[in-house]
């Protein structure tokens, strides 16, 4: 198994809020799109990668939550999105601190009530 993970799902209540906000704090256009049916944004990802994700609408397995599973981001600098998170209407959970060799961390929580990791080298 090369990566654990290949794709994860953001759920969100408002649709074009999250993408707003998504697109303010990673300073990074979002392809939009309609696939089986809803309205998908995409995050940036390398074409060659195995790893991507979507903002998705809620739905029966989609609603946005504090807890649970928590995706972490992959950012260049994290002070740099932290710094656009409470202006785009996001909240600090956790403030970036170190995890050793692996780089730094930081938690926020979204628009729509996700707590989503971020994480720079």
């Amino acid at each position: 198994m090369k990566n654990a993970i290949t794709w994860f799902d953001i759920p969100t209540t408002d649709f074009e809020r999250a993408h707003k906000f998504y697109e303010t704090i990673l300073g990074a256009k979002m392809r939009v799109d309609d696939s089986m049916g809803q309205r998908l944004g995409y995050f940036p990802m390398d074409p060659k990668g195995d790893v991507g994700g979507d903002l998705v609408p809620p739905g029966e397995f989609n609603k946005p939550s504090r807890v649970g599973s928590r995706v972490y981001l992959s950012v260049e600098s994290i002070d740099d999105v932290l710094g656009r998170v409470v202006k785009a209407g996001g909240k600090i959970a956790q403030a970036k601190y170190s995890i050793g060799k692996p780089g730094f961390i930081a938690i926020i929580e979204d628009t729509e009530g996700n707590s989503v990791g971020l994480h720079s080298i």
